[in-house]
């Protein structure tokens, strides 16, 4: 198994989950603009080991979800700003540029500590 991204979740906005009903969350580094801290989980900025593709694996505090689609704007986003969408409506084809899109199961408890990984077995 190789670690292709790894990081912490060190904070959480007040509305985080406002955006679970939609299958979806957001990471942002500690730069994240005051409009949109709120709705982020807070993450250091670390840098990514490879490329981040479909048929990789994400795993939030060990629970594996396989990536379907992965928009073009989310590793630049990633590793500069500690920001992407995690998406899991398990798209084939990104539907936003900076999303991770990942296969259509029920989103885990996500809390500070948490351990956010992309994986190639």
């Amino acid at each position: 198994m190789k670690i292709i991204y790894e990081n912490q979740v060190k904070a959480m906005g007040e509305c985080v989950e406002e955006f679970k009903d939609a299958g979806m969350f957001i990471i942002f580094g500690e730069n994240a603009p005051a409009e949109i801290r709120d709705y982020c989980y807070s993450v250091s900025v670390n840098p990514i080991n490879g490329k981040i593709a479909a048929g990789q694996t994400l795993k939030i505090d060990g629970e594996s979800y396989k990536i379907t689609s992965v928009g073009y704007e989310a590793p630049v986003t990633l590793a500069g700003l500690g920001h992407c969408t995690i998406n899991f409506s398990g798209a084939a084809e990104p539907e936003l540029p900076g999303s991770i899109y990942v296969e259509n199961k029920p989103m885990p408890d996500i809390q500070i500590g948490t351990i956010i990984q992309i994986v190639e077995m």
